[in-house]
């Protein structure tokens, strides 16, 4: 309609009438400043990298911070933070010698004793980190965590300013690639000991990444510039980044089409025809699975049946070919494509699928086998998402799938992002879109997150026998053992029909092609350490 067309217009007017002057790069601008514009989605729910869990936020951390180590663009570990590294015999001791000309944005060394700041108090309780599960393969890290053990029993210990010793818990294959993911990065003890809120101003937050943060109007823009203490900054070759805040996909297009942004990683699917013909849509591997959420413990889906009903009733191919058409594959099982298993085959193909697209007669008769036949007698069921228009667009879908397949009437509400994560994640809902991202390339980083322990668990889902294979899976040296624990775990979660995935994600984004050398990692996180505008 046209007031929804002058109400995007207007937006786009609000967000950036006070940014014409100086937006852009020296090629359209006359200014040696090399600008590169991004539209980052929601305001992010906190820059601490300890704290964090959305991608959003970890593309923001991954300009201000920086690991002991770091992923190149084909994922492969190099030295970041840390310039080398020796490995116990056994696997389980890690010696990092870290790069006397690592340092803070304000000039400050960046030290060993940083690290074991950093970790140590996202292992704390006082913190409640929701990634504190990250940390479990330092040794002692859980027991910390639950109050079993003292800091000082972690096995962390720095042998002087520029070298640190971790001990594991058991042999991890995949540590060096964790240690490039957000919740180890450093954070600036000085900093977080004097504000309590350091994170959420840009003029209190100190990194240690390619750029410095220096202005954060909420919900509206974030500006960085070329860290000059960085190590490596003879690398950087961009003066400046803007990341514009709007979770709206219409209003970032058309904030792209008028020449206000240069990427943008939420465009509507109704434009990827004619954004593919322009050359300016970009999809690339994206390691994760769009799905709902069931709360496990709220009527009426502390049913598994009721649970199983709703799962079976989805037409997911019609969702991939009418709404998100970014080249998605229909996810039936949970691991996405594209996660190693045993002698370097593929998890996904090896286990194959637990579910039937748009298998309605069985998901029928299930809902009448849980005492709701034709859906009656079930309570009243509300379906919660994040405001943006892909998710409102499939919810609606969803929502008319359970009416014809079921005959259940199914309310929707979407809720600002700060909001609906909080709601999301203490089980204040009974149905809630989610999503969920590699945090490295390991089946375990998916089939962990639905331990009865684990901070990002909000299907509230406990199984003492799901916690006994996933421990099996994390502690036995014996890798036919582990893929075996792996695959009959993920098995379980669907006889508990603990979830209903959709789709596996891809990621369609706007990108102008005159932007060059950026990386973004098949976990989403995007980088602009070398990135550059021709």
């Amino acid at each position: 309609m046209p007031w929804k067309k002058y109400c995007v217009f207007a937006l786009v007017a609000l967000l950036t009438t006070s940014l014409l002057a100086g937006c852009g790069t020296a090629s359209n601008t006359g200014k040696s400043e090399k600008i590169l514009r991004y539209g980052a989605g929601a305001e992010p729910r906190t820059l601490d990298p300890r704290k964090s869990t959305g991608t959003p936020d970890s593309t923001i951390q991954a300009q201000l911070f920086e690991g002991l180590t770091a992923l190149d663009q084909k994922e492969n570990v190099v030295p970041a933070v840390a310039q080398s590294w020796d490995v116990s015999a056994d696997g389980l001791t890690y010696t990092f010698h870290l790069r006397a000309n690592a340092k803070w944005s304000n000039g400050e060394s960046v030290t060993a004793h940083d690290f074991i700041y950093s970790w140590t108090t996202a292992l704390s309780s006082d913190l409640a980190s929701e990634y504190a599960y990250q940390l479990y393969y330092i040794k002692n890290g859980e027991a910390f965590n639950k109050g079993q053990a003292k800091a000082t029993d972690l096995g962390l210990k720095a042998l002087d300013d520029r070298t640190l010793e971790v001990t594991l818990e058991d042999p991890t294959a995949y540590f060096l690639t964790l240690l490039a993911f957000h919740t180890y990065y450093p954070v600036h003890k000085k900093t977080v000991e004097a504000n309590p809120k350091w994170a959420a101003d840009a003029k209190t937050i100190i990194g240690n990444g390619p750029f410095a943060i220096t202005t954060w109007i909420h919900n509206s823009k974030i500006e960085f510039v070329k860290n000059a203490h960085y190590w490596d900054a003879d690398k950087v070759k961009l003066s400046k980044l803007e990341f514009f805040l709007t979770d709206s996909s219409t209003t970032e297009l058309a904030m792209f089409d008028n020449g206000q942004l240069d990427m943008g990683d939420n465009p509507p699917s109704t434009e990827f025809s004619r954004l593919k013909k322009e050359n300016k849509l970009v999809i690339t591997p994206y390691l994760g699975t769009y799905f709902y959420s069931f709360n496990v413990t709220a009527p009426p889906f502390d049913n598994s049946k009721v649970r199983k009903a709703f799962s079976l009733a989805v037409n997911r191919e019609a969702i991939i070919q009418n709404i998100t058409k970014g080249e998605q594959k229909a996810a039936l099982s949970w691991v996405p494509f594209g996660v190693p298993d045993l002698d370097g085959t593929d998890f996904r193909q090896n286990g194959g699928n637990y579910l039937r697209d748009n298998n309605i007669e069985t998901a029928k008769q299930l809902l009448a086998e849980a005492g709701y036949p034709s859906g009656q007698g079930l309570p009243q069921i509300t379906l919660i998402y994040n405001t943006n228009e892909m998710h409102k667009a499939i919810a609606e879908a969803l929502q008319e799938m359970w009416k014809k397949n079921l005959g259940v009437t199914v309310e929707i509400a979407n809720q600002e992002w700060k909001v609906f994560i909080e709601n999301r994640h203490k089980g204040f809902y009974q149905l809630a879109r989610n999503g969920w991202l590699g945090d490295y390339a390991d089946p375990m980083t998916f089939i962990d997150i639905f331990m009865s322990n684990s901070g990002n668990n909000e299907a509230q889902y406990k199984n003492p026998a799901y916690d006994k294979l996933v421990d099996l899976a994390k502690s036995t040296p014996d890798l036919s053992v582990r893929q075996k624990a792996l695959h009959d775990a993920e098995k379980l979660l669907f006889d508990d029909a603990v979830l209903l995935p959709l789709y596996f994600y891809t990621k369609p984004a706007v990108v102008n092609p005159k932007v060059k050398g950026y990386s973004r990692s098949v976990l989403g996180t995007l980088y602009f350490k070398e990135a550059y505008i021709e």
